[in-house]
């Protein structure tokens, strides 16, 4: 079969929260774009590995792009439009669908993928946006700093795309190595960055776990999966900072690292209006079930919903026996954090201490409908920690840590394009480090953590931005994913326009102040009011 050949003003290799940011503010500022993805939806970390948005105390007021906004607004809508709500539910404004305590809107991926699909529509109908989906990235062409050409396996063939400007918004940074682009994995050492939680020598191979996420609900009946083949290592496995036997209620409180004990409650028939999902006032993650619970029984009229679905994305599914970026093979670490997941759950079906004295819950369903995975568990894995490219700025933690800062707040940057909140917050990691969870400003986002130090016509777009081990806990987020995302679709969209490379905006006063300004005509925030962080 011939190679088939493509070309747009913009190439965005990755359709997480990231790449669709970034598709959609280039085709905004009037560019055609091609836009890849690996798998069947649209949305990275909040559809197809089905993690609920994690999001800061202030996310209905400020904090957030428009077009973040604009996303949040349209699940709410969507709920509107076609689930039979309770009159309450309906008449809120700040609807949470899953009533979950992680978040102000936890709600269904299936939602999600249709209203980033709804926002994209004009442009596929013009058009002006080409998706190639599933298209997986195979190789990369470069000439000298510029990459000229990304081939992608698609339909069964490879097809080589081309643009002048081509954004990286890759889960793990794939485009990274493929275009000899100078990057960093795992941890870097205290003397490189100074930071206080930083190792005292850099390991490449430190990365933080690997989860693959899953639904449940609670119906009557015998629902209970086969054993899995690694059930019983993983049932009897303790990992040495963890205090107890990983398939446990047991596990290191984040904050504190002192072993705390959850409990779980499938269908509690609590009221959806008394949560409060507030991080600052209390991280949720105490009962389990309503944790991250994406649908809320009682929100639905009828009996539409005979449970809620609780989303499974817990300390006890974090894999972190073996890094998955840079993994000799990825699909083995990815198969291996996919057996535990299977056993937590078979875990929680049959041997899972209830409060009654009894063990199990055999009437927990597996909800693959829900993720959309032929397995029964989220179509794709949940990864924390990418690639990140060696840029013109490194965000590190003496930037935006409460502790060292303050009553300063985080430093602010002459060349901020976006700001962000969450603690720092880095799970255990595959070189045996427990929890690092410390108090965290309202950030904001460099420029030039987005421009690598060499490569002239390639931008990072997602989690692949210049952060270390350590800040990557804070910028891997939902609505910081998608504000670096967006910033790089404008970016590019705007050196087009002006004729101009990417550091020259950056280093350039007049350029900087007007891209800015163009940003914040777009609704991208650049600045926090007077805070205080948590």
């Amino acid at each position: 079969m011939p190679e088939r050949e493509m070309r747009a003003d913009v190439l965005v290799i990755g359709g997480g929260l990231g790449g669709v940011a970034a598709a959609l503010a280039a085709l905004r500022a009037g560019r055609t774009v091609l836009l890849t993805e690996e798998y069947q939806w649209l949305g990275g970390q909040l559809t197809s590995q089905a993690v609920p948005p994690d999001e800061h105390s202030w996310v209905e007021r400020f904090g957030v792009t428009a077009s973040y906004r604009a996303l949040r607004d349209g699940i709410r809508d969507y709920y509107r439009s076609h689930y039979p709500l309770t009159d309450r539910a309906r008449r809120t404004r700040d609807l949470n669908p899953g009533a979950g305590h992680v978040s102000r809107l936890c709600h269904e991926p299936r939602v999600a993928v249709a209203v980033i699909e709804q926002m994209l529509a004009p442009y596929r109908g013009s058009g002006r946006l080409t998706v190639l989906q599933p298209a997986v990235p195979v190789a990369a062409h470069t000439d000298g700093d510029r990459v000229t050409a990304v081939t992608v396996s698609f339909e069964g063939g490879p097809v080589v795309l081309t643009a002048p400007f081509v954004l990286d918004a890759t889960e793990t940074g794939d485009l990274l190595p493929m275009t000899g682009t100078e990057y960093v994995t795992g941890a870097e050492s205290r003397t490189e960055t100074g930071e206080p939680h930083a190792p005292a020598v850099a390991d490449p191979a430190n990365m933080q776990a690997l989860s693959v996420c899953f639904a449940i609900d609670h119906v009557d009946g015998n629902h209970v999966i086969d054993r899995p083949a690694s059930y019983d290592f993983w049932r009897a496995y303790e990992p040495p900072f963890w205090g107890a036997p990983m398939l446990s209620w047991q596990t290191p409180n984040p904050r504190t690292l002192q072993i705390s004990t959850r409990s779980f409650t499938p269908n509690p028939d609590d009221d959806p209006w008394l949560v409060d999902a507030d991080q600052r006032v209390n991280p949720g993650d105490g009962n389990l079930w309503t944790f991250r619970r994406i649908a809320a029984r009682r929100n639905f009229t009828g009996g539409l919903y005979p449970s809620d679905v609780c989303l499974v994305n817990w300390p006890m599914i974090d894999y972190f026996e073996h890094p998955y970026v840079d993994a000799p093979d990825p699909a083995a670490v990815e198969r291996a954090a996919r057996e535990l997941s299977f056993s937590v759950l078979y875990w929680l079906q049959t041997e899972a201490p209830r409060p009654d004295g009894g063990t199990g819950w055999p009437g927990l369903r597996l909800r693959g409908d829900v993720t959309g995975s032929p397995d029964g568990l989220a179509m794709a894995p949940y990864v924390r920690e990418s690639r990140r490219i060696r840029a013109e700025y490194t965000v590190v933690e003496q930037d935006l840590s409460l502790e060292i800062r303050g009553d300063k707040g985080a430093a602010s940057y002459p060349d901020s394009v976006g700001v962000g909140m969450y603690r720092i917050d880095l799970h255990p990691s595959t070189g045996g480090d427990n929890y690092i969870d410390v108090a965290s400003c309202p950030f904001e986002i460099p420029l030039g953590a987005l421009i690598p130090q060499r490569m002239e016509n390639l931008l990072p777009a997602g989690k692949n931005i210049g952060t270390t081990h350590i800040t990557n806990g804070s910028y891997r987020l939902h609505p910081v994913e998608w504000n670096a995302g967006e910033v790089a679709g404008a970016l590019a969209a705007f050196c087009l326009d002006r004729a101009v490379s990417a550091r020259a905006v950056r280093n350039t006063p007049a350029l900087l102040t007007e891209f800015q300004s163009r940003l914040i005509a777009d609704g991208v925030e650049l600045r926090w009011p007077d805070i205080s962080g948590y």
